[in-house]
């Protein structure tokens, strides 16, 4: 086919949809093997800072955006009007829930609607925001139809999830295999030909629907998981036992066992989120997704149970959490990266404050933090400062922290993260 030729001899021209932390690492992988690429977002301060070739997503240095942007193989737009220019797009926007944990397709209909007017025959259109099976054909395919072009005739379409973790340094866009699925087999052959220029490994499956699952259930796996071990560790505090040291000692066999850690909640914009996708298309069929709910339920209580371990271990001390000063330590949803959605910090924050104790935070990597449009005060990370707070509360483990500080001057740790595991103080206590 036509596509498959302009693929292969780089001629194509290839667009993305959605400059964030999927996009913009996504565009510079396809770059980076030759292809032109033109960005798209609504945002007007990222399209200025990728047409200057600087970067706002960690993952992705300057050092690596630069020369692209300057040789003419990056450049971003807000005209959506330029898609026509393209061979393939790639739509990589946000996929949230709403307050009543039911999906919110709006950001991808409107990416598809932008884009819709002008396709022309050839082109391939792939989704990579993560949804519930289906999302694919029923909700993108029509309005890419409404023109006239036909899926699967005129038009490639095809899912394909994106698979990017924050601050891993050892898996990236370009090593992390990609798993592909059409609408019909030639959509599937297209995207395939797409992705295999520029990732390294690409994993063809037989629909979009089997796509879409296979992100899910890897998301849902890890949800699941993890929702166990915080259970274990609720349980393992009351019998006197030390779940680090029991996690510790199972990680040893090597076979039939993957260790998950215990922690203040879920964050991020894949874990919390995407398992209730499934949940909510499930009923659909008259399916009661049991696990997925009682996972989300474990893991939502968390940051309550953390707020209960720190009143715990104030009262032990003789000091109440009302008017207490609490130093939270760490508020992005993991360690080493500067992303805040859906991290513990924001419910833990929101509980201390209701319960009428003073917060500041300390984030080497995140700035600004507020809460329900309240600003958290941000403080340096000093021996007066730790000294002066009736308790340090540890959510978030980055590694350029100065921990042996933290335990020098403080009053009392509350480490929900067991980033203190080689520090043997009293004034530390671990979830």
């Amino acid at each position: 086919m036509e596509f498959e030729r302009r693929m292969a001899d780089g001629s194509a021209v290839l667009g993305v949809v959605g400059l964030g932390y999927v996009g913009l690492p996504l565009a510079i992988e396809m770059a980076s093997v030759g292809f032109r690429v033109i960005g798209f977002d609504i945002a007007d301060e990222k399209v200025e800072l990728v047409n200057a070739g600087r970067s706002y997503i960690p993952d992705v240095p300057d050092e690596r955006l630069a020369p692209l942007v300057e040789s003419g193989l990056i450049e971003a737009t807000l005209e959506f009007s330029r898609s026509g220019e393209c061979d393939a797009i790639a739509i990589c926007v946000p996929t949230p829930l709403d307050e009543m944990k039911e999906p919110d397709t709006s950001y991808m209909e409107s990416a598809a609607r932008a884009v819709a007017p002008y396709l022309g025959p050839g082109m391939l259109v792939t989704l990579e925001s993560t949804t519930y099976p289906g999302t694919t054909e029923e909700v993108i395919q029509p309005i890419l139809e409404a023109a006239g072009l036909r899926v699967g005739t005129d038009l490639f379409l095809a899912f394909s999830p994106e698979r990017v973790d924050p601050g891993n340094t050892a898996y990236n866009t370009q090593n992390t295999p990609k798993v592909v699925g059409g609408v019909t087999p030639e959509c599937t052959r297209a995207a395939v030909a797409l992705y295999e220029r520029f990732i390294g490994t690409v994993v063809p499956v037989s629909s979009t629907r089997a796509a879409e699952m296979t992100k899910l259930l890897e998301n849902i796996f890890r949800s699941v998981n993890i929702a166990l071990v915080n259970e274990l560790l609720r349980l393992s505090e009351r019998m006197g036992i030390d779940i680090w040291e029991v996690i510790d000692a199972a990680k040893t066999k090597p076979f039939g066992f993957m260790p998950f850690y215990p922690g203040p909640g879920l964050g991020g914009h894949c874990i919390p989120i995407d398992p209730f996708y499934l949940s909510w298309k499930a009923r659909e069929y008259d399916f009661h997704t049991e696990f997925i709910e009682l996972s989300g339920k474990i893991n939502e209580d968390m940051p309550y149970y953390v707020v209960r371990r720190l009143m715990d271990a104030l009262n032990s001390q003789r000091k109440s959490l009302a008017g207490a000063r609490i130093l939270v330590l760490g508020v992005a949803y993991k360690g080493n990266i500067d992303d805040i959605r859906e991290s513990p910090a924001i419910k833990i924050v929101e509980l201390l404050r209701g319960k009428q104790a003073d917060i500041v935070y300390h984030d080497p990597f995140v700035s600004d933090f507020s809460v329900r449009g309240l600003v958290v005060p941000a403080v340096e990370l000093t021996e007066d400062e730790v000294s002066a707070a009736d308790a340090v509360l540890l959510v978030t483990d980055h590694h350029n922290v100065d921990y042996e500080l933290v335990v020098a001057n403080a009053r009392l740790v509350l480490d929900t993260r067991n980033a203190l595991r080689g520090f043997c103080d009293e004034t530390v206590v671990r979830l």
